[in-house]
């Protein structure tokens, strides 16, 4: 059964799930429609937006320790092999999850505390789009063997102006894994500038 998630919240993912070891985060959105005046009156559209998601593998104090702890499109698998990328959508239309990252729990090196999962917009200042232009982000956690949905989270805080998303984390408590659903707007064009904060 699917727990959904207000800002901020945290759930166990593993307690009480010992078979539970490979995780499937997906990320959707939609581009808000756009209205403008047309020669016979209204008209709505939606404005081409290309959201990346990404994963930063950090240590317990937030680091990045290493350049291929940083998942994306452009590094669809971290070193380790525990993290992997679903690869680009360009577009964000049609329902269901835009892209998505498998993390193989087991898989993860014991200096990575916690995976952080944040979105960018690719070519943000040259097109001039911020969140803002974006409807109905969402992150959510499911067991990939089983394809249940753990968690989800809807962001719906007014993002306008911020060119990433920290949406959530899944991190270490002892032995078990949780997820904290964060929703935090940042100024970063780019997921290498994203990262720097963490180096």
């Amino acid at each position: 059964m699917t727990i959904n998630l207000v800002k901020g919240q945290k759930i166990d993912l593993t307690k009480g799930r010992s078979d539970l070891t490979k995780l499937l985060v997906g990320l959707g959105w939609d581009p808000a429609e756009e209205k403008s005046r047309g020669l016979f009156g209204f008209k709505k559209s939606t404005p081409n937006i290309d959201c990346d998601a990404s994963a930063l593998m950090l240590s317990e104090d937030d680091k990045l320790l290493r350049k291929e702890n940083l998942v994306c499109f452009y590094n669809l698998t971290s070193a380790c092999g525990s993290v992997k990328h679903s690869g680009d959508n360009l577009t964000g239309e049609g329902a269901g999850d835009d892209e998505q990252i498998s993390i193989d729990l087991s898989k993860v090196p014991a200096d990575v505390h916690k995976i952080l999962v944040v979105v960018n917009i690719y070519q943000a200042e040259q097109r001039r789009q911020d969140f803002g232009m974006i409807a109905s982000a969402y992150i959510r956690v499911a067991n990939e063997q089983t394809g249940e949905e753990l968690a989800r989270y809807n962001l719906t805080d007014n993002y306008a102006g911020m060119t990433a998303l920290v949406t959530g984390e899944i991190y270490r408590s002892g032995s078990e894994w949780k997820f904290n659903a964060i929703g935090q707007g940042k100024h970063a064009a780019h997921v290498d500038i994203l990262a720097r904060e963490y180096v």
